[in-house]
């Protein structure tokens, strides 16, 4: 019975110890796994791993030269489009000057072109006046050749009608004058027939004449005809040489409209140029500490001032387990430690495509085989309703403590 006793008052001593340790373990074990699940599944997310953000836009110089003027102070407010930094732009002047004088230059060599075509084009006409000219002298020369060709038939026809004539009176006057022998015709009619034998034959020397004249003419007209078709083929040569230095000066215009354009896109390289001489505020905001002071010397890609734009937000880096049920447009409330005592009102803009350590310089890589798992931070964009005065004072960079009511968005 003692033993039993004995037996009883131990296990007493150890059950609630016991009881303890089993429960502490149930505890710790629900704990651990729905841990993840209790975060991401509450009203609120709240992080202390925030800053406000604002664009910063380094500026640096595209041309090398010489600061000329610094005409804003540091961090001075800008408007988009105040001249920030001023380069000496004396060569820069004189290459756009250059340049425009090319162009000049190519548009005059364009209208010498156009006025010698013109000019071109008056000669062609000429030429073809002159074929036109050329081919009526030949229908002309033609012609004459065909009334020489007709004079000289109808020469030729009267002149052997003379010698019929001549032959018949020479016959006749051999007759008289044997009957006269024989005192059988008169003196009278012997002389009648002389008379008409001379005249025949004088006829007949003129027939002759016209024939020769008819002939003469007919060389002169053939001759005419050979010039004009000389003269003809002169034209047709004229006019095919004009037509060829027509196009040759279509070529030149081709070549003459080339080099123009080149030399428009010279220009335009050069007045970009010397826009690259003038660095001026992209955008409303606040300049940095000026890093370039006149007279410096610079070359391309020197950083000569920054521009912290005036939009601010906050960039909130949440746990992933806090983003679960996190959505553009939920309500947001900011407190901002230069800010002590006010609470600004946001709304989620986005969530970050990809983790923080996906956009590190050095990415982790987790295939060496020493692999601790960490839980990594989704950076979300918060931006500031309006109308809140507090949010002017705000600067970039400044600690802040964000709290995301999830599904309270609109």
């Amino acid at each position: 019975m003692s033993k039993l006793n004995e037996w009883m008052t131990k296990t007493r001593q150890w059950s609630v110890p016991g009881l303890v340790v089993l429960m502490a373990a149930a505890i710790l074990i629900l704990i651990t796994g729905n841990w993840n699940s209790w975060a991401s599944e509450r009203g609120e997310q709240k992080t202390d791993d925030a800053y406000t953000r604002s664009d910063l836009t380094p500026l640096s110089t595209k041309a090398a030269g010489l600061v000329a003027s610094v005409p804003v102070s540091d961090y001075q407010e800008v408007k988009a489009g105040q001249l920030l930094v001023q380069l000496r732009d004396d060569d820069f002047h004189a290459q756009v000057q250059q340049a425009e004088a090319a162009v000049a230059a190519s548009e005059d060599s364009l209208i010498n072109n156009l006025r010698q075509k013109q000019l071109q084009d008056a000669r062609i006409t000429q030429a073809g006046e002159g074929i036109k000219a050329a081919e009526a002298d030949i229908t002309a020369a033609r012609a004459g050749v065909e009334a020489a060709n007709s004079a000289i038939v109808n020469a030729r026809s009267a002149m052997e009608a003379t010698q019929a004539e001549v032959q018949r009176t020479d016959l006749e006057r051999r007759r008289q004058e044997a009957l006269i022998a024989v005192e059988s015709a008169t003196r009278q009619k012997v002389e009648q027939v002389v008379a008409a034998a001379d005249a025949y034959k004088a006829q007949l020397a003129s027939r002759n004449a016209e024939v020769a004249a008819a002939q003469a003419q007919l060389a002169s007209r053939e001759a005419d005809l050979a010039k004009a078709q000389a003269e003809l083929g002169s034209k047709t040569a004229e006019l095919e040489a004009q037509k060829r230095q027509r196009s040759v000066l279509d070529s030149q215009e081709m070549m003459l409209k080339a080099d123009l354009s080149a030399k428009k896109a010279a220009l335009v390289v050069a007045q970009t140029n010397l826009g690259y001489t003038r660095i001026v505020a992209p955008e409303n905001g606040r300049v940095s500490e000026r890093k370039v002071l006149p007279g410096q010397l610079v070359s391309p890609g020197t950083q000569v001032i920054s521009l912290v734009q005036d939009e601010i937000w906050v960039l909130a880096n949440y746990k992933e387990t806090q983003t679960r049920y996190m959505r553009p447009g939920d309500r947001a409330s900011i407190r901002v430690d230069a800010v002590p005592g006010v609470v600004l009102r946001g709304r989620v803009n986005y969530l970050s495509p990809a983790s923080g350590s996906n956009f590190a310089l050095l990415p982790p890589d987790n295939a060496t085989g020493n692999f601790t798992k960490v839980v990594q931070r989704v950076p979300v964009k918060i931006v500031f309703d309006p109308d809140q005065p507090a949010v002017q004072r705000l600067r970039s960079g400044l600690s802040v403590i964000a709290t995301v009511r999830i599904n309270s968005g609109v």
